[in-house]
């Protein structure tokens, strides 16, 4: 599967956990939790069949204070890459990045001690 394989190429993810797992004939349903060597975590979500795709990727502090939450929920319409977003703190921003390679690559410098404010993000 993509996502595992996505998770297996990054050297900065310490373990990941399959919480739930469900296939079907037209796609699946899988949610994932990571840990990181610098001690946070993200939680993967995705939902994918023959006519849509969700997912959610949910970056967060080990005491659960959000960092990025990346996804497709359709509630930002004034977004301009509607319906992907990525929710910072409070504020919400456009979004390139779409799957696990891409939002991993993004942020593939992943600091040793990580300082939860916008200026040390990568965007």
């Amino acid at each position: 599967m993509g996502i595992l394989d996505c998770l297996n190429s990054f050297s900065f993810i310490k373990r990941y956990e399959v919480l739930k797992f469900k296939y079907f004939e037209e796609g699946f349903y899988i949610k994932i939790k990571v840990d990181l060597k610098n001690n946070t975590q993200l939680y993967l979500t995705e939902y994918s069949d023959n006519i849509a795709r969700e997912y959610s990727y949910h970056w967060q502090t080990i005491d659960g204070k959000l960092i990025i939450r990346w996804d497709n929920a359709p509630h930002h319409k004034n977004t301009r890459t509607y319906p992907h977003h990525k929710h910072v703190g409070e504020n919400v921003y456009e979004s390139f990045e779409l799957d696990c390679y891409s939002i991993l690559k993004k942020n593939r410098k992943i600091p040793e001690e990580l300082k939860v404010e916008e200026s040390n993000l990568h965007f």
